[in-house]
């Protein structure tokens, strides 16, 4: 078939496929629009989810009589000028195909208005590639685009839509996500001349987690940990959810670059390896977060609805995000600020969450400690079970103790008397002259060992409950990581090297990082072309499955260019070691034992989940145990 230039009409169709795939995208682009004209208000009307009609109306800057015409031709800009600008797009849209791609499909019409004229201006379009001639309007400061019968010249188009209610829903769940990236701004959204969204400003902290409640539920706020952080210029604020608020599906992760919606794996793999620690198995984390980078960093031109982006350094930006993350979880002890709903209302989270933790942190003395043995050399055995030591008497409370008796009644005193043996037992001080609640710890003071399995515990708030497996699990996995990560990595020589069949193209890959991996503890090399061969790993990872861990390695690179693979699998022996280390349940713990338990929690980080991501404390506070028995009703 002989090569011909295809008509404009035709041109702008094709183009309008790769822009225009429903409704939604076309509202997408016309609220970008606005945002770059500096609008404080938008309004979207929609008429039978999109398809009869769709509007958008902003107080932005407007556009001047002799630019409308050219608003609606391809590859028409206000928003760059050069290649320069191509490689650091600070504005929401740029395309100037946009426009003229949604007329080629549509009917529409623009009607704009700038400060200094007398009246609006309007133009419209219809795809057929007429002149256009601006006519006077009555409109006020702003821009109006109408967009009517869409696809009504591409009927084999027109059928893939769905049903009114299907296309509304993806329009309204688009504003919902623009919204919540643009607090400045107010929205109003209309179905069938019927308001459905109304958006007000929201200026301060308080009214952008009103907003975001609004959207993802108040339990959401409640549980959610504000995040602010800054380093190698790039910073990352928002809400992450605590571990125990999670979902059984990634359907409430919202993540913005430069206020833009973007799907990354990258960026969801980052956010999720920070979590991995602490949340339960099978769950997904809840988050809004937002990447402020330099946008040289990033290509927001990867693909035409500018939902996937590039990263000139992907690696930097993923091994950021997890720090960001993970400091912000770490940060979460009792005595914190960071308000948990033991009634966790979000309807898909079946794991209990701890309630709102104690505004007071006991900072214990050294009385009691842990006594952790672990031998690196020896493939990371522990040569004794871990025990709670009293430096006084050089008796470990763990090993065959008998049930402190007091602690056997299920009596429960408050007396200042009482209360200063406490103190004293936990080597916490007492002043006389001060309230209770002064001198209170986060975790409280121990009364109960609940058959042998739980701790109850009075707190300043109510009673906390304590599982001492899973707390002291915690705290032996947070020891043993910071004396693996100070000791350096102890290398074990394989005596017969394992060799690893790959192909060419991922030898090629790994050979580019054997000096990074055997940082790590992985000697390699390349004995052929498609083979690689592992000479020494971590001490810790002697009896893991090599040639699978090199697999797993390569696809890490492969879609995360990086691997953090040797301390994944590294922290999960430690996790497995320390499960085995902690007190077993069934074993009678004394006072002095629990009581010690608690501090060294109010000092752990991470301390309101296990390894495994199971909750390692509740609390019922007075106000809740109240409406238990119905006192004041």
């Amino acid at each position: 078939m002989p090569i011909k230039i295809l008509p404009p009409q035709l041109v702008n169709q094709i183009a309008a496929g790769e822009v225009v795939e429903r409704p939604a995208s076309v509202i997408k682009e016309l609220i970008e629009n606005s945002i770059d004209a500096g609008a404080s208000r938008i309004e979207i009307t929609v008429e039978q989810g999109g398809i009869a009609l769709m509007s958008v109306r902003d107080d932005g800057c407007g556009i001047v009589k002799d630019e409308l015409s050219l608003a609606l031709t391809r590859h028409a800009t206000s928003k760059i000028e050069s290649s320069t600008d191509l490689f650091s797009i600070a504005t929401m849209g740029f395309r100037g195909e946009a426009l003229p791609s949604i007329s080629s499909v549509s009917r529409l019409t623009l009607t704009s208005r700038v400060d200094h004229d007398e009246t609006a201006w309007q133009v419209s379009a219809d795809g057929t590639e007429q002149d256009i001639e601006p006519r006077p309007s009555a409109l006020q400061k702003g821009t109006l685009i109408e967009v009517r019968d869409l696809f009504y010249n591409l009927p084999a188009r027109r059928k893939f839509l769905r049903a009114e209610r299907t296309e509304f829903s993806h329009v309204q769940a688009l504003v919902r996500k623009m919204a919540l990236s643009h607090f400045q701004l107010g929205f109003v959204l209309t179905h069938n001349q019927r308001e459905t969204l109304r958006l007000l400003p929201a200026s301060d902290q308080a009214e952008r987690e009103q907003r975001v409640a609004g959207f993802l539920g108040q339990s959401f706020i409640d549980n959610a940990l504000a995040l602010d952080f800054e380093s190698s210029g790039m910073s990352l604020t928002g809400w992450i959810g605590l571990p125990v608020y999670s979902r059984s599906q990634a359907d409430q992760q919202y993540f913005y670059i430069n206020q833009r919606l973007v799907r990354d794996k990258s960026l969801t793999h980052a956010v999720r390896q920070a979590y991995q620690d602490v949340m339960f198995h099978g769950r997904f984390p809840v988050f809004v977060l937002y990447l402020s980078i330099d946008p040289q960093w990033v290509d927001v031109n990867a693909h035409p609805a500018k939902m996937e982006v590039r990263f000139r350094d992907s690696r930097s930006v993923h091994d950021f995000l997890v720090k960001a993350v993970q400091h912000a979880l770490q940060s979460v002890r009792p005595g914190t600020n960071a308000a948990q709903d033991s009634g966790v209302s979000e309807v898909d989270s079946s794991i209990p969450a701890s309630n709102a933790y104690s505004e007071q942190v006991a900072e214990p003395q050294a009385g009691y400690q842990a006594s952790l043995a672990y031998d690196y050399q020896s493939g990371g055995k522990t040569q004794s079970s871990s025990a709670w030591l009293n430096e006084e008497t050089g008796h470990s409370g763990f090993v065959g103790k008998r049930p402190d008796p007091v602690f056997n009644e299920r009596v429960v005193t408050t007396d200042r008397h009482q209360l200063s043996n406490l103190a004293t037992a936990t080597q916490c001080p007492v002043d006389n002259n001060d309230t209770e609640q002064d001198y209170v710890p986060a975790l409280g003071f121990a009364i109960a060992h609940l058959h042998n399995i739980y701790i109850l515990s009075e707190s300043a708030n109510g009673l906390v409950l304590v599982d001492a497996h899973a707390g002291h699990e915690r705290i032996v996995y947070e020891k043993l990581k910071l004396q693996y990560a100070q000791h350096s990595v102890v290398v074990q020589p394989l005596l017969i090297p394992v060799n690893v069949d790959v192909s060419r193209e991922d030898a090629d890959l790994i050979e580019q990082q054997f000096e990074v991996l055997q940082q790590a503890g992985l000697e390699l090399e390349r004995p052929g072309i498609e083979q690689l061969q592992v000479k020494s790993v971590p001490a810790i990872l002697e009896k893991a499955d090599i040639a699978e861990l090199i697999k797993d390695i390569i696809a890490d690179y492969r879609e995360h260019d990086g691997s953090d693979r040797v301390d994944f699998i590294s922290q999960r022996i430690l996790a497995d070691m320390a499960c085995r280390g902690a007190i077993r349940a069934g074993r009678r713990l004394s006072r002095d034992e629990m009581n010690q338990l608690l501090r060294d929690m109010e000092k752990t980080t991470s301390s309101g989940q296990c390894n495994h991501g199971r909750p390692t404390w509740v609390e019922l506070s007075k106000e809740e145990l109240d409406k238990l028995f119905l006192r004041g009703q």
